[in-house]
């Protein structure tokens, strides 16, 4: 019988579209949903409700699949541009990955898919290009997620020798359609297009499309080496050049490009105010660091054994906005008191 894929974190960005690439090859998925979670709108799909924190709460998930074989894509995790790692973060994406191991033991899983990050490969100056390395540590990394994914990884890779068949991908910023889970790229997006982006900020990333990268996980499942790790990435985009391709296409008033000093100076602020409001800022002390850190990751190897290979952004942008119009409904409600502040630039 054909191998069953389980996926977890299967209602969010990433999750979502890797079921919705299963669904397309006609292949057998099981979704995991948190407690309380709505099923998404994808045909043919079973889902089942449970927390990886609880791991009595997952054995339905593993049990009674009727294939001879289970490979397990662990796309579930909290985000996080906090500096400090907070119980519930280290839980979910350090304990709940431990979890997800002792289940994929316990039931002989084929093959385990873990979604990592490049923030958890070690941080370098900016002079070097970033590669693929089994050396990770939460010492090694800057911010609350980094550090928790840096420990996942290094959990999952310790699993290997103790017979976890296990491939390790770590995307970039991801962007593109199908997300309802609060992607802070697509909240930047639809902000933006909305006007609700007090600012934009020099700085930038590695920004990469979320069905490239789900076509690089079904692949690094597929074809990676065993207790291997891909970089699935694209390239340096400034945030200012990302706005004015939303612009291009969809209109928008021009933004303020605060320098990055006075961005750091503003974010307190900025973060305070959402806080009174209960809203959720883009732009925080971490998130700024990260717009000027080292973002030179070479995806050589994915391409040489995965065939992995990146779309242009701007085309990720455009299916981004005609996915928005199509929902026809904001993905967030997030709004920002306008400050205005003295620049020299504007998108």
């Amino acid at each position: 019988m054909k191998t069953l894929y389980l996926v977890t974190g299967a209602d969010g960005h990433l999750g979502s579209t890797i079921v919705r690439l299963l669904k397309k090859q006609n292949l057998p998925v099981r979704g995991l949903l948190l407690p309380g979670k709505a099923e998404p709108d994808i045909r043919g799909v079973r889902y089942f409700h449970g927390d990886i924190r609880k791991p009595e709460s997952l054995r339905p998930f593993f049990e009674n699949t009727g294939h001879s074989s289970l490979a397990v894509i662990h796309a579930a995790g909290m985000i996080s541009i906090a500096e400090d790692v907070t119980p519930e973060l280290y839980d979910v994406n350090v304990n709940g990955t431990k979890n997800i191991i002792a289940m994929c033991l316990q039931y002989k899983v084929k093959r385990l898919l873990y979604v990592s990050s490049v923030h958890a490969i070690p941080e370098q100056n900016k002079l070097k290009v970033l590669h693929e390395t089994t050396k990770f540590s939460p010492d090694l990394v800057v911010g609350a997620y980094a550090k928790t994914k840096a420990e996942a990884t290094r959990a999952v890779l310790e699993a290997v020798p103790k017979g976890l068949d296990a491939v390790v991908v770590h995307p970039s910023g991801i962007l593109g359609p199908f997300d309802t889970s609060g992607n802070h790229l697509v909240q930047m997006v639809t902000d933006y297009i909305e006007g609700r982006l007090p600012a934009c900020v020099n700085g930038g990333y590695d920004f990469v499309d979320v069905r490239d990268v789900a076509s690089g996980c079904l692949a690094a499942l597929e074809r990676g080496r065993k207790g291997e790790c891909y970089i699935l990435s694209n390239r340096h985009y400034e945030i200012k050049d990302v706005l004015k391709m939303v612009k291009m296409q969809s209109g928008g008033r021009r933004l303020p490009v605060l320098p990055m000093w006075m961005a750091k100076m503003a974010a307190p602020l900025i973060g305070g105010i959402c806080h009174i409001k209960k809203h959720r800022p883009l732009y925080t002390r971490y998130s700024l660091y990260t717009l000027q850190s080292n973002d030179r990751f070479d995806h050589t190897k994915a391409t040489a054994e995965l065939g992995f290979k990146p779309r242009d952004l701007f085309q990720t942008i455009a299916d981004t906005i005609t996915w928005m119009k199509k929902k026809s409904h904001s993905i967030l409600s997030v709004s920002y008191t306008h400050l205005t502040l003295p620049t020299t630039e504007r998108v």
